[in-house]
C-alpha cells in the first residue's frame, strides 16, 4: 500500500469521496470549501452519488489536475466501486492564510 499523499490535490479528494459516499458527514468539509461550493456539495451528498450497494467502498483510482494560475488547481477524479466508475471535478484556490480551499465541485450528470 502507498504512503498517504498531502497534496491538496489528494487529501482533498479523499475527503470529498468519503462525503459523497456517506462515510463522512457534509460538515466535515465546512472548513474546506468556500462559497457556493458547500452548498454544491450538500445537495451531491444528499442525491448520494457515490453511495453503493452491497458494502463495495467507493475508492479514488485517479487523480489529474490543470494549474489554472498560481494559487488555483482544476482538478478531476475517477472514483471506483466494483466495476462502476464515476468522475468528479473541483476546483482549489489558495487563500491568503496559504490553505488550500474548494471553490467549486461537479459530479456529472
Amino acid at each position: 500500500m502507498a504512503p498517504p499523499s498531502d497534496r491538496p490535490t489528494d487529501v482533498f479528494a479523499e475527503r470529498l469521496v468519503g462525503v459523497l459516499s456517506g462515510q463522512l458527514p457534509v460538515h466535515s468539509m465546512l472548513r474546506h470549501t468556500v462559497g457556493r461550493a458547500y452548498d454544491d456539495l450538500a445537495r451531491l451528498a444528499e442525491r448520494g452519488v457515490l453511495r453503493t450497494r452491497g458494502g463495495v467502498r467507493p475508492v479514488v483510482r485517479d487523480i489529474g489536475y490543470y494549474v489554472a494560475r498560481a494559487g488555483a488547481l482544476e482538478v478531476f477524479v475517477r472514483v471506483g466501486a466494483g466495476e462502476r466508475v464515476r468522475a468528479l471535478a473541483f476546483r482549489l484556490e489558495r487563500g491568503e492564510d496559504r490553505r488550500w480551499r474548494c471553490v467549486a465541485i461537479d459530479a456529472g450528470p
